[in-house]
């Protein structure tokens, strides 16, 4: 597939897919995948490690450096796909701030698809009912004019497929 560059932003609540579409995705872009989990401080993952939400505060840092990709994407002309929970308005806004148009795929789950996925999931910090919880008591929902939203019991291809049409 041959298109402009692009900053692709695959955002839900944790067990929605986001690490495996993001990939995907990435893989038929030919593009970098970036899993936020993976840039998150030593104090966060220890802090969701033990069943504790983050806040706002504990975001900020981690939002800013992910949105510092996009704007090195976007100067070295080359398409970036970011995986990010991105729960609230602001923290999108956040991210925006790198990116000249954020592309955003919202894989949207209802909570039982969502914590069947979480507790047959390993070796991840994230797990338990009350982080899925909370993480959907934040979660305020892109609309169709702010993202694409594609239900996660679609296929991984067709869910890849459905979002890359509308790139």
């Amino acid at each position: 597939m041959n298109i402009r560059p692009k900053s692709i932003l695959v955002m839900g609540v944790s067990g929605s897919g986001k690490s495996h579409i993001g990939r995907l995705i990435a893989e038929r872009l030919h593009a970098d995948f970036i899993d936020a989990d993976d840039h998150h401080s030593a104090t966060s993952i220890a802090k969701m490690s033990r069943g504790e939400p983050l806040n706002d505060s504990d975001r900020e840092d981690w939002l800013q450096t992910l949105a510092g990709f996009y704007r090195d994407y976007e100067r070295q002309g080359k398409t970036v796909v970011i995986g990010c929970s991105a729960l609230k308005h602001r923290y999108r806004d956040v991210l925006r701030s790198g990116a000249q148009k954020l592309n955003i795929l919202y894989l949207h789950g209802d909570r039982d698809v969502l914590l069947d996925r979480l507790r047959n999931r390993r070796g991840h910090f994230f797990h338990g009912d009350h982080m899925l919880d909370s993480q959907l008591s934040d979660l305020q929902p892109p609309n169709c004019d702010e993202a694409t939203i594609i239900d996660v019991r679609l296929s991984p291809k067709e869910i890849v497929d459905r979002f890359l049409e509308t790139l």
